[in-house]
């Protein structure tokens, strides 16, 4: 069985580390040139919550050469048709391509690749990039979890090796409510991810910070009212059932909801945003399929959906240079 990681930056390049330091096949594919001759001289050097450094097959999009069984896809998704059209050329054609991405992207890779070919998989930690073949793993070591499924209801002949792959890393299991947990995902990028890319910081300042643990508070809310006029049961993240804890309903809950904030994002506190370090490097952000998604969702349901709209407006004017991340801009809600 042949397997790629396409679009290895941070969390790619980890994960395939981890793949390859079991004894794997697996090539991460990158069109960052320096990244990747950096893994072909000098492997996968990962740091942070672990510390190791692992050979790896690395190539440019140009250098991939025949089918793979299993690709792993960890692009920006407002990228999904041109990279699936792309990448269906080498996959084989009963091949599956597995979407490692936030928001809600098998739809969009279904309408190129056909709904048999798509895995979806919420991964339940956090990378930075530091340079050149060097990434940082910033969640905990006992929090490296993956959850795998798929949006339609049939069995898939390749979830069982999807699953042994991904566990050369840490436990994955399976969702019979993929879109359920999809959501829950949803939920933590839009509220930790969202005010991490508008201020410029980690998830755990975030919490930290009372006035913008209230916003991140106000974020998860948003999200639990959209899911439940849409009729979504979101699931639980690491055993931990979001619904039950910050859907509150009286003063005490919310108040309750408000100082366990910083507990509750502990392991992920020194996670930085894949949202902000597209903006630190001049790149687009996926904020129209995270908080923007939600927005759509609310609109489509009925729910207002305030702060989930603000954070993706700010994000848009700091793509365009009006405003830098910085929390001064908490003035702006």
């Amino acid at each position: 069985m042949r397997a790629a990681i396409y679009g290895a930056g941070s969390m790619g390049t980890i994960l395939g580390a981890y793949i390859a330091r079991s004894g794997r096949q697996i090539d991460l594919i990158n069109h960052n040139r320096a990244h990747i001759e950096a893994l072909k001289e000098d492997g996968a050097h990962v740091v942070g919550t672990v510390e190791f450094t692992q050979p790896v097959s690395a190539l440019l999009p140009e250098e991939m050469t025949g089918k793979y069984d299993i690709i792993i896809l960890l692009t920006k998704q407002q990228h999904n048709h041109e990279v699936c059209t792309f990448l269906k050329d080498y996959l084989a054609d009963d091949g599956v391509l597995v979407t490692l991405q936030n928001g809600l992207p098998e739809d969009s890779i279904a309408e190129v690749l056909g709904e048999d070919r798509v895995l979806g998989c919420i991964v339940a930690w956090g990378a930075t990039m530091l340079g050149p073949g060097l990434c940082e793993l910033t969640s905990s070591p006992d929090s490296l979890t993956f959850s795998l499924g798929r949006v339609g209801t049939k069995p898939h002949k390749y979830m069982a090796d999807v699953k042994d792959l991904l566990e050369c890393m840490g436990p994955v299991t399976i969702k019979h409510n993929f879109i359920g947990m999809r959501w829950s995902k949803l939920l933590i990028n839009s509220a930790f991810s969202g005010m991490s890319a508008v201020l410029g910081c980690t998830f755990g300042e975030a919490a930290q910070n009372k006035r913008s643990r209230k916003l991140v508070l106000g974020l998860i809310k948003e999200c639990i009212d959209v899911c439940q006029a849409a009729n979504i049961k979101i699931e639980p993240v690491q055993g931990k059932d979001a619904v039950k804890i910050f859907n509150y309903k009286t003063y005490l809950h919310k108040a309750f909801a408000f100082s366990i904030l910083p507990y509750a994002i502990r392991k992920h506190a020194n996670l930085k945003a894949s949202m902000l370090q597209d903006l630190e490097n001049g790149k687009k952000t996926e904020v129209d399929s995270i908080n923007g998604a939600i927005a759509n969702f609310g609109n489509k349901f009925g729910v207002y959906t305030p702060l989930n709209l603000k954070v993706t407006a700010l994000i848009h004017d700091i793509e365009d240079g009006k405003i830098r991340p910085s929390f001064d801009n908490l003035k702006l809600f």
